[in-house]
């Protein structure tokens, strides 16, 4: 396949949004925000609590409708999408724990076929092959006959991000996905999700939302930093830190004792990213 030219555009992009929940006196939480997604890009969502992080990604995820504004995913308008087409696009992990039932871990990446497969669910062999390839892209082929409920939390994390990946998607979203981990797991997801971005494949992107500042400042290629009063700040990780961005959003002085200095982070140029991306294209 073809690398895409930046002629293109971003795979994702909003323009004058407006994020919340309700209906005849909604909450608003991000008012007239414009962001994008380039391909190749691993961007991290980060802010206080109750700024708004699962909102703004469940709205750029077709799960929830915005309150004002325009999404488009790779140049189509979020609401002409049929749902198959959607989930063509756009794969979604979202923190809460799977309930898996008696399902192996190769059967839950296989849901994730759907919008590929026809009315009877049938796997043809194409289905098989991106099965497999999503389980070996998160190094987890060895657990396919394993019982999903016999899993750890951070082998079932890894589990849900191959559901993901088995739909290949151009947009992988993914809110709080180190949630429930303790520490070595947060770093592996992180890291995971870093070569994942890296690998072939010049038009897709992550994604994600967290509250580990530190892992997302070293790992992702740009923020997204959310405040309590409807702002988005986007930037490169070494550039926001060089402010007080992060103090002003989080409303903490003592911020800046914790979070790495930009010569702390990798220095890893934006545009030698840009024409990496999560799958391998035939």
């Amino acid at each position: 396949m073809n690398e895409r030219s930046a002629a293109e555009g971003p795979l994702l992009s909003a323009v004058d949004l407006t994020t919340g929940y309700g209906s005849r006196r909604p909450r608003v939480l991000l008012k007239r925000i414009a962001v994008d997604l380039e391909a190749g890009e691993l961007v991290a969502v980060l802010g206080p609590n109750g700024a708004g992080k699962s909102t703004l990604l469940r709205t750029l995820a077709g799960m929830q409708p915005a309150l004002e504004g325009q999404v488009e995913l790779n140049g189509a308008r979020l609401q002409s999408l049929t749902a198959r087409q959607l989930a063509r696009r756009v794969g979604v992990v979202l923190p809460e724990r799977a309930v898996p039932g008696m399902l192996s871990a190769y059967d839950l990446v296989a849901l994730g076929r759907y919008p590929h497969t026809g009315w009877a669910g049938r796997l043809r062999l194409q289905d098989e092959a991106a099965i497999r390839r999503a389980l070996e892209l998160v190094g987890i082929a060895h657990l396919a006959p394993r019982n999903v409920a016999a899993l750890s939390d951070g082998e079932r994390q890894k589990v849900m991000i191959a559901r993901a990946l088995a739909q290949e998607p151009k947009v992988l979203i993914l809110d709080e996905p180190t949630a429930f981990l303790d520490l070595p797991g947060r770093v592996e997801v992180m890291s995971l999700l870093n070569r994942l971005v890296r690998r072939s494949g010049a038009d897709s992107a992550v994604l994600l939302s967290t509250h580990d500042l530190d892992l997302a400042l070293r790992t992702a290629d740009r923020v997204w930093l959310l405040d309590r009063r409807g702002g988005l700040q986007s930037g490169f990780p070494q550039d926001l830190l060089r402010t007080d961005a992060f103090e002003i959003a989080f409303e903490s002085q003592e911020l800046s004792q914790y979070l790495p200095r930009g010569t702390l982070l990798p220095q890893v140029a934006h545009s030698q990213r840009k024409t990496i991306g999560l799958q391998d294209h035939e």
